[in-house]
């Protein structure tokens, strides 16, 4: 045995939208390390063992973190190592975990519910609407502490015109608008501003791109906050073909009626 480290999408913040398995693999460590300032603590407090050490990485350096994973494989332990959403998205963790398994131990990633896909649920509203957005762009906003790749700028991904998941970019909300127009977007699109979804002081605002800076700037919401953008946002859609009486598939026929009903629409387009 060498010990285990568990890397856990915590989810976007209440403790009971983490997964099942995260849940146990946080009660089973002998040590949990967390972010306080982007994890909420119910997310430790109601899963965690009562002998388990917790530790706080917010003022952790990697070269600290990996100390812990050391010290795992030294005396056996098992260590959940909690992200905030979902440990693929800006995480941190493929140097981590390359780190833990160089050193022997037992390495897993444990996946969360990302953080804007919680944000639509609270609002409502489908990030894919059928004639209108079928893809979801996921990104930041250029400048800030990471650099971006040549070929990914926001401006670029709005040309798309689909439905973007804009994270990290709340305290250059202007500069993010002025990107957003310049791709193509209309000043009437709409916006859900997320700030700290499912946390117990969530806010979830409806916006359009028009009025985006002046509102985060009202609300303060500089930290905390994603965005989503896009003309598939706006309350209703269209009819999905998937459950259409006129659609068919391994399961189910078509009504012969509501087919020929179907075909007519989409020669119209209409349907």
């Amino acid at each position: 045995m060498s010990g285990r480290v568990s890397f856990i999408g915590a989810g976007p913040g209440a403790a009971d939208l983490i997964t099942v398995r995260g849940a146990q693999r946080i009660a089973d460590a002998d040590i949990v390390v967390w972010a306080a300032s982007l994890v909420e603590a119910d997310c430790i407090t109601e899963h965690a063992s009562a002998d388990a050490e917790i530790v706080d990485s917010s003022r952790l350096t990697h070269e600290d973190v990996v100390e812990i994973y050391r010290r795992a494989a030294a005396e056996d332990l098992m260590v959940a190592r909690v992200h905030s959403g979902d440990p693929s998205l800006w995480g941190a963790v493929q140097e981590q975990f390359d780190r833990a398994v160089e050193l022997g131990l037992d390495a897993e990633i444990v996946p969360g519910v990302p953080a804007f896909c919680a944000a639509a649920a609270v609002a409502g509203r489908e990030l894919t609407v059928p004639e209108i957005a079928q893809s979801v762009v996921l990104t930041r906003l250029e400048g800030g502490k990471t650099p971006m790749p040549d070929g990914e700028r926001i401006r670029e991904f709005a040309r798309h015109g689909t439905t973007m998941a804009i994270f990290l970019s709340a305290a250059r909300t202007g500069q993010l608008v002025t990107e957003l127009l310049a791709g193509g977007y209309q000043r009437d699109t709409p916006v859900i501003v997320a700030y700290k979804t499912t946390w117990p002081d969530e806010l979830t605002l409806h916006t359009t791109l028009d009025e985006l800076a002046e509102l985060v700037k009202e609300h303060k919401l500089w930290r905390h906050t994603l965005f989503l953008v896009g003309p598939g946002l706006r309350a209703g859609g269209t009819r999905s073909h998937l459950y259409h009486a006129g659609h068919f598939h391994t399961y189910r026929k078509a009504d012969p009626a509501a087919r020929k009903e179907l075909r007519a629409a989409r020669q119209a387009g209409t349907g």
